[in-house]
């Protein structure tokens, strides 16, 4: 295995996530790779569905702990939960809908993932389907009829709450799962009047949901926990303009309302080729992001001066588990990050099945050889 000081680099590394990585006191750049419950298979050599959707609970647990006996071996840290309390049937939730459901999509287990179907994929079903978006009983359709008896049992036995509305499918993600991808381009060229009340009732219906969680938990506005963050690959497919115009004010409005204060989690995540969308992403204050690998620390940065970067090392070159290729990526993002600072070392996307725990080690190696700071 690569040489590594382990003791000294958690040491090291602890500092280096101080002032949301930019502490001017941090040694080196800081690990943002924890790996993934998707990495067990492949680590353990043990067949199973990487996404682990239908995987028993006890066998979670086993797989987590032999794959955490391992991980302290070779980096250092047991990296996975090996506990998972709100999955225990006495103490969970019933289940809310989704605000895909909201706009009447049908999510479907296929090809080891979840989909989204709709039918709507045209401007006559569309405006039709935002009709009825707009007169829904929100309330009463995202809460289960026995979701009083339940959360107050719940509270009582367990003292759990229910998990508020922080982080969701970013706006276009969710409009191109809705109306289709290559329509929604058209819609906002062809007829802008329509495409806005799409943008403003998917605005509307996602502030409407928060509140309602975040009263469910029983938080009243304005004392309620701050943050947000969006998961939107597919904002990509819009120009610059277009994602200005579509999906730009949905942010900001979440932002304004869930973040207000400079400090307060502000996250986008799309792994996807982001560069022509940093302008009018870098106007949202992002306190946090996670780019597609095509973008570089420096052509963010550039952008986005005071926004932790979780990036940029490519993850088919983290699953490829090729220990050069690994080491010149990271060397090169760090070497990119020492005069700004900044740079939490993470994959620009998903960490998947087949990365080994060697290659977080050859991340740990390249960070305590080249980014010193």
């Amino acid at each position: 295995m690569l040489d590594v000081d382990v003791e000294q680099f958690w040491k090291d590394d602890e500092l280096a996530h101080k002032d949301n990585c930019f502490s001017p006191e941090a040694p080196q750049v800081a690990l943002g790779i924890r790996m993934s419950e998707e990495c067990v298979f492949a680590e353990l050599n043990e067949p199973g569905d990487p996404w682990a959707y239908n995987l028993p609970l006890e066998r979670r647990i086993e797989l987590n702990k032999r794959y955490n006996d391992k991980a302290e071996k070779i980096v250092g840290r047991r990296l996975l939960r090996e506990e998972f309390p709100e999955l225990n049937p006495e103490c969970r939730f019933p289940a809310r809908k989704s605000i895909e459901e909201v706009f009447e999509c049908r999510i479907v287990y296929q090809g080891g993932t979840y989909w989204v179907e709709s039918d709507c994929d045209t401007p006559q079903k569309l405006e039709k389907l935002l009709d009825r978006v707009e007169k829904l009983d929100l309330r009463k359709f995202l809460l289960p009829p026995n979701w009083e008896a339940e959360k107050k049992r719940i509270y009582e036995e367990y003292g759990r709450k229910p998990d508020l509305l922080r982080g969701i499918r970013g706006p276009v993600t969710l409009a191109t799962s809705i109306y289709g991808v290559e329509n929604l381009i058209f819609l906002i060229i062809d007829q802008p009047d329509l495409a806005k009340r799409f943008s403003q009732v998917i605005s509307d219906t996602l502030f409407k949901m928060a509140t309602i969680f975040d009263e469910e938990a029983g938080y009243v506005y304005p004392n309620v926990p701050h943050g947000f963050s969006f998961y939107d690959d597919n904002c990509c497919m819009l120009t610059a303009e277009m994602y200005e115009f579509f999906g730009y004010p949905i942010l900001k409005r979440m932002f304004d309302h869930w973040s207000p204060d400079p400090g307060d989690e502000r996250y986008q995540h799309s792994d996807s080729a982001m560069g022509h969308l940093l302008p009018v992403l870098a106007k949202l204050n992002l306190t946090g992001c996670n780019f597609g690998p095509t973008l570089t620390v420096s052509e963010i940065r550039k952008h986005m001066p005071k926004t932790r970067i979780d990036g940029q090392l490519a993850p088919f070159t983290f699953m490829s588990n090729d220990e050069e290729a690994i080491i010149a990526e990271v060397k090169r993002d760090c070497e990119m990050a020492k005069e700004s600072r900044g740079l939490n070392l993470c994959t620009a996307g998903s960490i998947n099945n087949g990365t080994l725990l060697t290659s977080m080690r050859a991340v740990m190696y390249a960070i305590q050889k080249y980014g010193r700071y």
